[in-house]
């Protein structure tokens, strides 16, 4: 890529990543655009469709996502699930409309999500197995589960940490053993 063609990307990344923070995914693309001082034509050569957008947007926080995950390996698998959950949901939350992108992202191996998304149910599953294996959890808890939790507290309360992590003790009381 040429270095104008490269600042211009880096722009479209800052500028649409601040706009679907604040508005969520399914801000104009046209002004994100003019935030980035490019014409909306730049944009679409860039990111053909708003899901390549959103897909590039959060292809470095999947990657931090991986990374939380590698670190939570320790000694309390039950502490690492609760902080798994709890990374996620502010993963999740930091972009206004993300839920409803992931949710339907999972089950399509036709979304530019898709690969994101499996790399993080890969991810979760290990944590959860390691404390099933543990005696931990409840033996029957499966990854689906905690997907629709966190999710489900996502969608509810996108704008409150302290009810996010609230909600998330009271799911893990039930769950714990």
């Amino acid at each position: 890529m040429r270095a104008d063609a490269r600042r211009n990307y880096e722009r479209l990344l800052t500028e649409a990543g601040a706009a679907f923070a604040e508005r969520g995914t399914e801000a104009s693309l046209e002004d994100i655009a003019k935030a980035a001082g490019v014409g909306v034509g730049t944009l679409y050569r860039h990111f053909p469709t708003r899901q390549d957008l959103i897909v590039a947007v959060l292809h470095d926080r999947f990657e931090a996502m991986a990374a939380v995950a590698r670190d939570l390996t320790c000694d309390d698998p039950g502490r690492a699930l609760r902080e798994w959950l709890l990374a996620q949901l502010r993963h999740i939350t930091a972009t206004r409309g993300l839920t409803a992108e992931l949710v339907v992202a999972v089950n399509n191996p036709e979304s530019p999500l898709y690969g994101s998304c499996e790399a993080l149910v890969s991810t979760s599953s290990g944590l959860l197995a390691a404390a099933k294996d543990a005696g931990v959890v409840r033996p029957d808890l499966t990854h689906a589960d905690l997907a629709t939790v966190v999710h489900g507290i996502a969608w509810s309360c996108e704008s409150d940490p302290v009810r996010q992590e609230r909600l998330i003790d009271l799911f893990l009381e039930g769950v714990l053993v």
